[in-house]
């Protein structure tokens, strides 16, 4: 099983590829995953990024042979040439690019664009070659998708989970993509014939500051006061700011506030958890708050004026934040 495999492909018999998706870190860990497939092993490894080293760079690499005479396999990184906004000055490089994919079928090579755009210009014609050309694989991911994306993913790789450290991985690294491949990469190095252990999570994988806040703000709201500002103490020595830290509250109780009125209007936990696109686990945490729905508006109100107040430099001293803490 290939990581190609876990998104909707176009054609995946053929070995042309766009990965497309505005993810540009997830994006060049797919591409990377496909380049070292044992299929490709005896190929030259060729990476041309069309923002620094230009198109002719890109068109020569196309269409010259290889120094060994071995087929190449080469990522094509930035190939600004799929959007909207490409100088007039490439008239002549998009032509003969235009050429070159019209008969992809005829290279040798393989190669590999890696589109990281929000989208691409669908209607100029060098783009509907491509995307008729090549098996375009778009890897975009709703939130709530990220978990299991990431548990495909690391069976794809060869690698084995349990659930709890699956979500332990998850919270580590506060659901977000690019945080949870890097914390991966981190547990590949250690991993005991392929198996990931919850132990070597909590070893190796710090508590991300999200998860640190949330604590913070877990232990205010069941009056562990003493707990919660020891726990913003360390955050503040540790270098967060009362901005940053406010702008995580903020954001806790959003989620919280959030998920409290679409549960009083009937809503399922699965139906929540579709219709705010976030992580499953951030939704079983808000739902187990018991703080009233006015209590929460009134927090966020305060949380949103101490944000200004520090923001436009009436507030200086942590002794603010340590107060709306108090208040919680």
């Amino acid at each position: 099983m290939t990581l190609l495999s876990l998104f909707k492909n176009t054609n995946s018999s053929n070995l042309q590829t766009l990965i497309l998706g505005e993810d540009s870190f997830f994006n060049d860990y797919i591409a990377r995953s496909y380049t070292r497939e044992p299929r490709f092993k005896n190929f030259d490894h060729v990476i041309v990024d069309c923002e620094s080293d230009g198109l002719d760079d890109l068109i020569a690499n196309l269409t010259e042979s290889s120094l060994f005479s071995q087929q190449k396999i080469i990522t094509v990184k930035n190939p600004f040439f799929l959007t909207a906004k490409v100088p007039k000055k490439y008239q002549k490089q998009l032509e003969q690019l235009q050429r070159i994919f019209v008969n992809i079928n005829q290279l040798e090579d393989i190669v590999i664009l890696v589109a990281s755009y929000a989208k691409v210009d669908r209607r100029k014609k060098l783009t509907k070659t491509v995307l008729n050309q090549f098996n375009v694989v778009e890897t975009a991911i709703r939130p709530y998708e990220v978990g299991s994306i990431t548990k495909a993913l690391i069976a794809a790789e060869g690698y084995q989970i349990s659930q709890t450290g699956l979500q332990l991985l998850l919270q580590r690294s506060d659901q977000v993509l690019d945080t949870i491949l890097s914390n991966f990469n981190k547990l590949k190095m250690i991993a005991a014939d392929g198996k990931i252990t919850e132990a070597e999570i909590e070893r190796n994988i710090d508590l991300s500051l999200a998860q640190n806040v949330f604590a913070i703000l877990e232990a205010a709201l069941k009056h562990n006061y003493q707990e919660a500002i020891e726990r913003l103490d360390n955050q503040l020595r540790e270098g967060s700011n009362p901005v940053q830290l406010l702008a995580v509250f903020a954001n806790q109780l959003e989620l919280i506030l959030a998920v409290k009125i679409l549960q009083q209007r009937g809503r399922s936990e699965a139906q929540i958890v579709k219709e705010l696109g976030v992580h499953p686990y951030r939704v079983k945490l808000a739902l187990g708050n018991r703080m009233p729905i006015a209590k929460l508006v009134s927090l966020l109100k305060d949380a949103i004026e101490l944000d200004y107040n520090y923001k436009n430099g009436q507030y200086h001293e942590d002794n603010f934040l340590k107060l709306f803490i108090l208040n919680v």
